[in-house]
């Protein structure tokens, strides 16, 4: 009897130090996204007011940004840097994030947190700057509960994505053309693989709308992601090319796809504010490109 009780003892402990040392399953992040916690830093950047370059709500947005990345345990660097506008010289800021002390990344989560310079009347970008940057915020958020995943990612806000008077080759998207630029410099935009560009994704009527050159494989693990979450009827094609901060990425060979919803009546006109936005829109959105970076992107 004495005999039998230790084997029992022996074998509950086994399967007790089997339990421990098994593998915990990794958190489904996309579950984890909250489009309510993205939509509380779209406010908080709105709060600030018109966010041109060089103006002191940009500098109050970027310390915001920089606060809550470093809170998730994302490291942050300044990417300054002065360029031509049709305004004369005008300085930028790009703002670049890598996970804690993971090694080189390999994939790019972008957004602008600029707004357009308007002078007829107050624009506060809620959806048009505000919208992608409040997403990747809390996307951020996420990531940092998979470690695995947000060491092979590199986030960038760009400054200056806004045209200073209208689009050309010189006049806007600064800071990804700068950014692009130092990439290929540099050499180091062969070490990307891909990734993942957010503009105007909070609009209550969302319909995002890629551009026709996206990125096939890229655009058919959205797609997919999109299929798995039941959400696949909000995502389709743009009837035209668009020009906007993965241009310059596409142009040094990293292909990047442009999640942006350019069925927006709104755009460009006082009348871009939070009363436009839904939570729901950038639940799906957040929860979509969470899957994608979960399941499919590094496979």
């Amino acid at each position: 009897m004495l005999r039998s009780f230790r084997r029992f003892i022996v074998a509950s402990s086994s399967l007790l130090i089997a339990s421990s040392c098994a593998k915990s399953p990794e958190p489904k992040i996309w579950t984890e996204f909250s489009g309510e916690k993205a939509l509380a830093h779209v406010q908080a950047l709105v709060d600030l007011g018109p966010r041109p370059p060089g103006s002191d709500a940009i500098i109050r947005a970027r310390a915001y940004i920089e606060e809550q990345l470093e809170a998730a345990g994302w490291k942050v660097v300044e990417h300054a840097f002065t360029d031509q506008t049709p305004h004369g010289e005008m300085k930028f800021v790009n703002v670049v994030a890598r996970f804690g002390n993971a090694p080189k990344p390999s994939f790019l989560l972008c957004s602008h947190y600029d707004t357009k310079i308007f002078d007829a009347f107050q624009f506060v970008g809620a959806n048009d700057g505000g919208s992608s940057t409040g997403l990747l915020l809390e996307l951020a958020r996420v990531l940092a509960h998979r470690p695995d995943v947000a060491g092979k990612v590199e986030l960038v806000f760009f400054d200056g994505e806004e045209a200073v008077v209208n689009f050309s080759n010189t006049d806007g998207i600064y800071g990804s053309r700068h950014f692009a630029q130092e990439l290929a410099t540099d050499g180091s935009a062969k070490s990307f693989r891909g990734g993942l560009l957010f503009d105007m994704v909070g609009d209550r009527d969302l319909d995002i709308t890629l551009p026709p050159d996206s990125p096939g494989t890229i655009t058919a693990g959205i797609f997919a992601a999109a299929d798995a979450l039941n959400v696949r009827k909000h995502f389709t094609y743009f009837e035209q090319d668009i020009t906007d901060d993965h241009s310059p990425l596409n142009a040094i060979g990293i292909p990047v796809v442009d999640l942006i919803d350019f069925h927006y009546s709104p755009w460009h006109t006082a009348e871009d504010t939070m009363d436009k936005l839904s939570p729901q829109s950038l639940q799906i959105v957040g929860s979509v490109a969470a899957y994608y970076l979960a399941q499919l992107a590094f496979k």
